[in-house]
């Protein structure tokens, strides 16, 4: 929270402001017309209220431990507003169900991963906006995505996959069919994020639903047996088929604690 100045006010309005700015209060009877008033004695403020009102601004806290160890790509900064751009998936029971399968069996191997508490497919890298850019921007995507037609596409492909940091880990189901489709929703978003002078989205990205993720690199335990355990999980499942294959009727824009809705025709 960033600290405020500490100011003074006048406690009345019975004060007169003088032509150079000074204050002068009416006669009292403390003194003869004509005669200097006495200095009046000024108190040191206290240092409890000092300390009210640090000098510099605070720097929210960075604690990892509060998000499951997850650790910040970029440093906060006020008025700097974390942006992605996705298409949101809504789970339906079967696919939870598949998910109840799926994740015991790959916490045998990595014991800390964890579910994704919602689930969806990037369009864009995570990049900084300012606030009074975000409803600029996010007219600026709904206008190229008023014309995109919705379509059908399936993630039924088990991968492993880190962020470029390799601070995180995630078990995906990449897309297999409507790649194209995603490749061309980029190229609008991609333009939008030009616009602003943002980093635009990955050079040959494979697009994926994250299932489930850990912290650090754990690449080395679920690719080869673990992966291959998996797939044959997701390709044995009932109505996997149908199960996978998802009609795109939306893009959506998260900025801050702010949610974005951008139909597609």
């Amino acid at each position: 929270m960033s600290a405020a100045p500490l100011v003074g006010y006048s406690s009345s309005g019975s004060e007169d402001e003088s032509e150079d700015g000074r204050q002068t209060r009416p006669e009292d009877g403390s003194h003869r017309r004509g005669q200097s008033p006495l200095p009046r004695q000024r108190f040191p403020v206290p240092d409890s209220v000092l300390n009210m009102f640090p000098g510099t601004e605070e720097v929210p806290e960075d604690d990892s431990t509060k998000h499951g160890g997850r650790v910040r790509t970029f440093p906060h900064e006020r008025g700097n507003w974390a942006t992605h751009v996705y298409v949101p998936y809504e789970a339906k029971e079967e696919f939870l169900d598949l998910l109840d399968v799926l994740l015991p069996h790959a916490q045998t191997y990595v014991p800390r991963l964890v579910r994704m508490e919602a689930f969806h497919l990037s369009l864009s890298q995570s990049v900084v906006l300012r606030h009074h850019w975000i409803l600029p921007f996010v007219q600026a995507l709904k206008a190229r995505m008023a014309s995109f037609q919705r379509f059908f596409f399936t993630a039924n492909q088990v991968k492993i996959y880190t962020n470029q940091e390799k601070t995180r880990t995630f078990i995906g189901l990449e897309v297999t069919s409507g790649h194209a489709q995603f490749l061309d929703l980029v190229s609008e978003v991609d333009r939008v994020m030009e616009e602003f002078d943002l980093t635009t989205f990955y050079q040959d990205p494979s697009f994926h639903l994250s299932l489930a993720w850990c912290v650090g690199d754990a690449r080395l335990q679920l690719e080869g047996q673990c992966l291959q355990e998996l797939q044959a999980i997701v390709d044995g499942f009932e109505d996997a088929e149908v199960l996978l294959r998802v009609h795109i009727e939306q893009v959506r824009c998260k900025s801050g604690n702010k949610f974005f809705s951008m139909p597609l025709k």
